[in-house]
């Protein structure tokens, strides 16, 4: 009994916005602004989670294979869109074509490998572990790419001459470009690497305190952290990798010259 979750009453929940009105009273004093902004976010959290834990309270409760990949399916379209609205400045038709099989493709291949491999959950669209550790790889690889993505666009702007000047020179267009990809690329993975650096010791995570919370032992939530970390890492490496490689080649046209319109 000792180790049953603690339920959250209602008035409880309540006052954990004083967190927020702080913030308010802190950024009105300062005349910071966007008092707006943070009450919309507020706002939308609540509606958003609330609204997801009646969809997820139901697709538990009716296992079926269909729920699992729909869900699957319309968190993919979310992070999609959210990457293309974190990129600086306007980006291409065919780099858009290619975050988006960049992010899916690589995604599913760690998804699946995960649950089947690693966890080897039965049945395999359990959605009860399906949803939340496809929610956390996707939602971290969306990270990566975005920083991939905006480090990538950034690095062919400010070093356009240099990239010209190589391709006179007869480089190709991928060795032109080497440094900037692989720049792209380590910006991309390295929050996911300092966050590996400092678990554990700088602060517990966010699934293995779920679970201590939820009445597991602290070597099953080791783990199963151990295990997601893993997964997270696969993920951002994965689908960073595909955009990276693939998404440099729609800044040359069919002539091997540099095209940043």
């Amino acid at each position: 009994m000792e180790n049953e979750a603690i339920n959250i009453e209602i008035m409880q929940l309540v006052f954990a916005y004083i967190f927020v009105l702080i913030l308010l009273t802190i950024v009105k004093k300062k005349d910071i602004g966007h008092q707006g902004e943070i009450l919309l976010a507020s706002f939308r959290m609540t509606v958003q989670l609330v609204a997801v834990g009646f969809v997820l309270d139901y697709v538990f409760a009716n296992q079926n294979p269909f729920f699992s990949i729909g869900v699957l399916l319309i968190m993919e379209v979310f992070a999609i869109y959210n990457i293309y609205g974190r990129v600086q400045g306007e980006i291409s038709s065919s780099l858009k074509k290619i975050i988006a099989i960049s992010m899916f493709s690589g995604t599913s291949i760690s998804i699946f490998f995960f649950l089947l491999i690693i966890i080897q959950i039965e049945p395999w669209y359990r959605a009860d572990y399906f949803i939340p550790l496809s929610g956390m790889l996707i939602g971290n690889s969306m990270t990566g790419i975005s920083l991939g993505v905006n480090h990538l666009v950034n690095g062919f702007k400010d070093n356009k001459k240099l990239i010209e000047n190589y391709l006179m020179l007869g480089a190709e267009p991928l060795l032109a470009v080497k440094r900037i990809t692989n720049r792209a690329f380590y910006n991309a993975v390295l929050p996911t690497i300092n966050s590996m650096m400092g678990m554990g010791i700088v602060f517990l995570p966010g699934m293995m305190t779920g679970q201590i919370l939820a009445g597991a032992s602290p070597i099953t939530a080791i783990k199963y952290q151990i295990a997601i970390m893993m997964g997270i890492l696969g993920s951002v490496t994965l689908t960073v990798y595909f955009m990276v490689n693939k998404g440099s080649e729609t800044f040359f046209n069919e002539r091997k010259q540099i095209n940043l319109e």
